[in-house]
């Protein structure tokens, strides 16, 4: 018997803590099931499949993420908004392993065009405004830095820098000084 008060979103919200403990992979509603102690089935009524959940959970680390974006860019710009941009990308990841990993789960399109991601490209943009990047550039420039967060953040986690010096805050802040060069000096466009 199903106990009672599951819903949707407190499943969701335990799939997401079960991302951070033991990964984003390891997250299936048997595994959703064991942690409430219910049948497997009393679930099915809440989330369709393992797939419904992990779209659930990278739902709301998008939006988790998004806001945090926005608190960290208001009243900043330049790479001043870069850099705390940058930053509530590499601490949410660290605070938040599993729900980070979930961030980058294919959604369908519908899903994908409802989602907290559509703030993030907006909030990119708005600290390119600072640089003066126009189009194609400004797109070019969002996934610039949507690929170095990401990459620097997903070789950290995975202990690429734990084994050699400089530390990696030292490394970290390079990366924002080159990103703040490049994009101060963004080449011309050739098409």
């Amino acid at each position: 018997m199903a106990r009672v008060g599951l819903t949707t979103e407190r499943l969701v919200r335990a799939g997401a803590e079960l991302a951070d403990e033991v990964g984003f992979d390891q997250v299936t509603v048997s595994a959703l099931a064991r942690r409430f102690e219910v049948k497997v089935a009393s679930l099915y009524s809440h989330v369709k499949n393992s797939h419904d959940l992990k779209a659930g959970i990278a739902l709301l680390a998008l939006e988790e993420l998004a806001d945090r974006g926005a608190t960290a860019l208001a009243g900043r710009a330049g790479k001043d908004a870069l850099t705390a941009f940058a930053n509530v990308y590499r601490d949410y990841a660290r605070e938040h392993p599993g729900r980070y990993a979930a961030t980058q789960l294919r959604l369908s399109p519908e899903v994908a065009a409802v989602s907290a991601g559509r703030r993030h490209a907006q909030m990119t943009r708005a600290i390119l405004r600072g640089y003066d990047l126009t189009e194609p550039d400004q797109t070019h420039a969002v996934r610039l830095l949507g690929s170095v967060f990401h990459g620097y953040v997903s070789l950290e986690l995975g202990g690429g820098f734990s084994h050699s010096a400089p530390d990696s805050q030292e490394t970290w802040s390079r990366v924002m000084d080159a990103l703040d060069a490049l994009l101060r000096n963004w080449p011309a466009s050739t098409t």
